[in-house]
């Protein structure tokens, strides 16, 4: 059955919008809510609303960093692959009015994720927004600056960035039209309790990078490597021998740097082992091809959509039914296997916690484990520390994307420590995921809040909420 909605003209020109999705049915009906209830327009509940600006990256660490749209995921930014700029840039005057403060909202504006919004949290991280992200600042006087961001993080807010983005070979959002969003003041209580949820997320989330990195710390110290730092030689020599054996004559895979680190790891006594040793199984992901990719559907797992502490919605691409049951038997991972990025950004491992649906990409591997040899944590920290990627480094090859081949991948290293102490270093991993599992929750409890809020009604949402926060 087919359905419109009529329109005055006058209602056309106040709106200076012509299109059809505009005037949708669902954005009408919710405007006469807006016009019953406890509603403002952005533009009234803000102190400023601005774009980024071109950042000037750095190839080298700095002290400085950029958001840009890529690290504006689902949930939480992704504080762990800002890119770096220059410092003279950081400091400049074209800069100083987009640097991030603590809190800020950050809006992604272009593309096939328009709309998506972030929270920026992290109280260390000096950064600025990049031209393709919209930082917006509450007047803390008539709203509060979290309940604001959950809100425009809300389906709702995503509504509103639907309706107002335009373009027709890629859609975007400008600071203007954010101001034109309706935005609902909810009780007083409301904000507040949303705003400790996203507080608590944040808590959750930084004492999850914490917990992974002493787990990391207390594998180094205990493999004797906690201040160990290889030293990168400009001129060095092999011998013949060595790069036919290899099958490599490039420079780099011959840098006495990567043996410096195993000849350490020998010298401490560190049983050394061959990954294949553990593997009972390794299989590559697939590639169907993206005229295959849908915006819905079963989940097609990229190097992009995996980190070292789960997997992550950036740019998500998704498989139909039909496609996903078709791969499934091979394709899809299951709990306990430990997938590791093979390609453009090889050596990211993480152990599958739960049953998921979906398809790895072929720039992944499956790996089972006999895990009765090595704890599978442990050997995903071992692969993820300096120790693996400084191996995968060294066997990678590719002028534009690297490719970590799976007969390379069986061959790295592995140091072995008794199975008590590895159990010691996995007991703070899986308080890490836990902690970072407990964030997700915790801001989904809020996001639901303020869309009962708005759906249904504030009782609605004060019951929720109560309820939610009781059981945590």
């Amino acid at each position: 059955m087919a359905v419109f909605s009529v329109i005055k003209l006058s209602e056309l020109e106040g709106a200076k919008r012509i299109d059809a999705k505009y005037y949708d049915t669902y954005y009408l009906e919710l405007e006469k809510k807006i016009k019953k209830g406890k509603w403002d327009y952005l533009r009234n509940l803000i102190v400023f609303n601005r774009r980024g600006i071109q950042p000037r990256y750095s190839d080298i660490p700095t002290k400085y960093r950029a958001v840009v749209s890529q690290n504006i995921l689902e949930d939480f930014l992704d504080v762990d692959n800002l890119p770096f700029i220059e410092e003279n840039f950081f400091n400049s005057k074209q800069s100083q009015e987009v640097k991030i403060k603590q809190y800020d909202i950050l809006i992604y504006t272009t593309g096939a994720n328009i709309g998506r919004t972030n929270i920026f949290y992290p109280k260390t991280i000096e950064a600025i927004a990049s031209n393709h992200v919209n930082i917006i600042r509450a007047d803390q006087s008539k709203i509060n600056q979290l309940y604001l961001g959950v809100f425009l993080q809300s389906k709702i807010g995503r509504y509103w960035t639907d309706r107002w983005a335009s373009g027709s070979d890629q859609e975007e959002i400008y600071p203007w039209d954010f101001e034109r969003f309706p935005v609902l003041i909810a009780d007083v209580y409301i904000q507040k309790e949303v705003a400790n949820l996203v507080l608590k997320s944040f808590q959750l989330i930084e004492s999850s990078n914490n917990l992974y990195s002493q787990a990391e710390n207390l594998l180094l110290e205990e493999l004797g490597l906690k201040d160990f730092n290889p030293k990168y030689e400009k001129t060095y020599t092999a011998n013949l021998s060595d790069a036919l054996s290899a099958h490599r004559i490039d420079a780099e895979y011959f840098q006495p740097a990567y043996e410096e680190v195993i000849e350490k790891l020998k010298g401490k006594n560190i049983e050394l082992k061959s990954l294949r040793k553990f593997i009972l199984r390794i299989q590559k992901g697939i590639e169907p091809g993206g005229e295959k990719y849908q915006n819905v559907g079963k989940p097609f797992i990229r190097v992009s959509n995996l980190s070292i502490y789960g997997f992550i919605d950036r740019d998500q691409k998704y498989l139909s039914e039909e496609i996903y049951q078709d791969l499934k038997e091979n394709y899809e991972p299951k709990q306990g296997d430990v997938l590791l990025t093979k390609d453009a950004t090889p050596g990211i491992a993480y152990v599958v916690k739960e049953e998921v649906e979906g398809i790895i990409s072929s720039g992944i591997v499956k790996l089972q484990v006999n895990d009765r040899e090595i704890n599978k944590e442990y050997l995903a920290l071992c692969i993820n520390s300096f120790i693996g990627k400084m191996q995968a480094e060294r066997d990678c090859v590719g002028s534009i994307i690297f490719h970590w081949k799976p007969e390379q991948i069986k061959q790295i290293k592995i140091p072995l420590l008794p199975l008590s102490t590895q159990q010691k270093i996995v007991s703070l991993i899986q308080k890490s995921h836990e902690a970072r599992k407990k964030a997700k929750e915790l801001l989904n409890v809020a996001k639901k809040t303020v869309e009962i809020a708005i759906k249904k009604n504030e009782e609605e949402a004060l019951d929720y909420i109560s309820k939610s926060i009781k059981k945590s």
